[in-house]
């Protein structure tokens, strides 16, 4: 019998939006990640998926971030085979899986209290994989998370749905914890009043969700965030339009994300950022 999710708040959905984002893209003919996982996990939740009436462009823009964090994860772990690796707002998401890090690696996957309830049924356990139900806007959701190794922290979606000012004090609770590592985390670059504008105006689907939980202005300068804190330092900034995989967006997804690739400002609303702290 599929799980039940009634109890869910809109943010707590937006890992059902992202799941199924993935799980299209798997079943596409030449997909970009090629999550079957997430795919199995759609199939075991009692939820209206289709309702999100997610674009073909957004799939696949979906699921090329996360094989752009994968692969720096995977890089990061098989430099440091012995690192942590931090997954705020993990969601059903299982990136361990699709790394497959050097056994020495600890993973944490931290998410809110429905969402890991969830993901306790849903994923399965992987050794060296903790689950940690915690509040990302409150204190203490790093305790119990060693120390003294290195550490990556990664975010997939979550700094969207976090006001800006709580998102400066995660990443500064998290590099008073842990001291050295690198950050990771796709980026949609400003949303200003145009594209609030068109967000409300899009047609029911994902939208009717996001709507109501983007939270986050964005910035346009990727060394923004060491603004924030000194600590950090702009090490890398990959934009999606640039990387190969557009190649097998949908046509016209494909063309104009070309075109956006060609101007600085338009590439940045959707890429991935790496620091070092």
């Amino acid at each position: 019998m599929p799980i039940a999710v009634t109890e869910f708040t809109l943010v707590e959905q937006t890992a059902f939006l992202t799941a199924y984002a993935r799980a299209l893209d798997a079943r596409a003919p030449v997909p970009i990640l090629g999550d079957a996982f997430s795919d199995r996990v759609v199939g075991l939740i009692d939820y209206d998926f289709p309702a999100f009436r997610i674009p073909a462009n957004v799939v696949r823009q979906t699921a090329l971030r996360a094989k752009m964090l994968d692969e720096r994860v995977r890089a990061y772990t098989t430099a440091h085979p012995d690192a942590v690796v931090v997954d705020l707002g993990a969601g059903l998401n299982e990136p361990a899986a699709r790394v497959d890090p050097p056994a020495g690696v600890d993973w944490y996957s931290i998410d809110l209290p429905h969402v890991m309830a969830l993901r306790a049924k849903v994923v399965p356990a992987r050794p060296g994989e903790h689950a940690v139900t915690a509040d990302l806007t409150a204190a203490g959701w790093t305790d119990g998370i060693p120390v003294g190794r290195p550490t990556m922290v990664i975010a997939d979606g979550l700094f969207a749905f976090l006001t800006e000012q709580q998102v400066i004090a995660l990443i500064g609770h998290a590099i008073d914890h842990f001291g050295t590592g690198e950050l990771v985390f796709n980026d949609y670059g400003p949303v200003g009043a145009f594209s609030r504008l068109s967000m409300n105006l899009a047609p029911r689907g994902m939208f009717t969700v996001l709507r109501h939980v983007w939270a986050n202005p964005g910035f346009t300068d990727p060394r923004t965030p060491q603004r924030w804190d000194p600590r950090l330092r702009l090490v890398e900034q990959a934009c999606l339009a640039h990387a190969a995989e557009v190649e097998m967006f949908p046509g016209p997804a494909r063309a104009m994300t070309r075109l956006a690739g060609r101007f600085k400002s338009v590439a940045g609303k959707a890429r991935v950022l790496r620091y070092k702290f």
